[in-house]
């Protein structure tokens, strides 16, 4: 498995991934938030999309949202985000949401930042228990809605 930043032609294979992991926790297909789910191309130029390759075929993809932008929520000053961790259904639990964040620790060392920061809903247990095996903690003082009726919970460490 290869973890790069994402290409041109990577972009509409990472946003249907990214819809389907993501549609569990989705209103169906004409929840909003799939829109923004499937908006590779901004995440792309406006953050740092990358994308975990099994043979060619994208397998998952993150976007990490460096300071200034607009895709950057959570993160204060020294902070590093990520953000929309998602792994295709057919290729989870073979190590790719592990390879994948992985990348971004990396990165987000080699960054600078001495820590790190993400908001999940509540409801993903399976990625709280992949942040918690690399050393993520629950921060519930930062937990916030971005709407009234959406609430996102936080976790970080130390990098």
């Amino acid at each position: 498995m290869q973890v790069r930043a994402a290409q041109d032609a990577d972009l509409e294979a990472a946003a249907e991934v990214t819809v389907a992991a993501y549609a569990p926790f989705t209103h169906g297909p004409t929840d909003p938030y799939v829109d923004r789910l499937r908006d590779t191309a901004s995440r792309a130029r406006d953050a740092d999309l990358w994308v975990a390759s099994e043979q060619s075929a994208v397998a998952g993809c993150v976007t990490t949202c460096p300071p200034g932008s607009p895709w950057r929520e959570l993160a204060r000053d020294g902070e590093a985000e990520f953000r929309m961790l998602a792994v295709a259904p057919d290729a989870q639990g073979r190590g790719v949401g592990a390879a994948l964040l992985s990348h971004v620790l990396d990165h987000s060392r080699a960054s600078g930042c001495r820590s790190i920061v993400l908001s999940s809903l509540p409801a993903m247990h399976s990625a709280h228990r992949l942040y918690e095996r690399h050393g993520f903690v629950r921060l519930p003082e930062r937990d916030w809605s971005p709407l009234p009726d959406v609430h996102l919970i936080a976790f970080g460490r130390q990098l």
